[in-house]
C-alpha cells in the first residue's frame, strides 16, 4: 500500500511518500478483505527485517514510507543527485531485452528505472520475471553527457530512463 494504490485502503501518502503509522494500521485492519489485522509490533518487524529495506519510519515515529519504487503520482520524493558508479547494472527477464533494445530502459508504471551497483543483485531483480538477462548501464557516461542518478537508502539507484545508447547486454560472470 506503501508504493502501489494506497487508495485501496483510503491511505493518504504526502510528496515524500509518507503516511501515517496510526492511518495505515486503521485503515488496513478496517479493510476485512484483506483477512488479517496489523498490529504496531507487526508494522515495526516488518520495517526492522525486511531484506530490501524497502520502509522507513519518520524522525518522530509517526509516519512511514516506501524508499522508493512509488507507482502512484502523488508521491514526488525528493532526491539528491549523487555521483553513480561507472557502471550500474539492471536484471530483467529475456523476453523483455528486444524492447528494451530498442526503446531503452523505461520507468512504465514507476517514477524511476531501478539499477543495482553489482551483479549478483541485478541477477535477483530479473529472477521475479523468468529467465534473465543483465544488462550494463555506462553510468560515468551518462552522468557526463548531463544525466542524474540518485540513490535510495536502501542502496537502489534511480534514473529517469536509460537510452540504447548507454546499455549493453552483460556477458560477464555473474557473482
Amino acid at each position: 500500500m506503501l508504493r502501489h494504490r494506497p487508495e485501496t485502503i483510503n491511505l493518504t501518502l504526502d510528496k515524500q511518500g509518507f503516511a501515517y503509522i496510526d492511518e495505515l494500521i486503521k485503515n488496513t485492519n478496517q479493510k476485512t478483505s484483506l483477512g488479517f489485522k496489523l498490529t504496531y509490533e507487526q508494522l515495526y518487524e516488518v520495517v526492522a527485517t525486511n531484506d530490501k529495506k524497502r520502509f522507513e519510519i519518520s524522525e518522530d515515529n509517526t509516519q512511514i514510507r516506501a524508499v522508493q519504487g512509488h507507482s502512484t503520482r502523488v508521491v514526488e520524493r525528493d532526491f539528491e543527485p549523487v555521483l553513480p558508479p561507472d557502471v550500474l547494472y539492471h536484471g530483467t527477464a529475456h523476453q523483455f531485452i528486444p524492447s528494451i533494445l530498442k526503446d531503452g530502459l523505461l520507468p512504465k508504471s514507476r517514477q524511476y528505472v531501478h539499477l543495482s551497483g553489482d551483479t549478483k543483485t541485478a541477477k535477483a531483480v530479473g529472477k521475479r520475471h523468468g529467465r534473465v538477462q543483465i544488462l550494463q548501464i555506462d553510468s560515468k557516461k551518462m552522468h557526463q553527457d548531463g544525466y542524474e542518478f540518485y540513490q535510495a537508502k536502501n542502496g537502489v539507484w534511480l534514473i529517469k530512463s536509460v537510452p540504447v545508447s548507454y546499455l549493453t547486454v552483460y556477458e560477464g560472470i555473474i557473482v
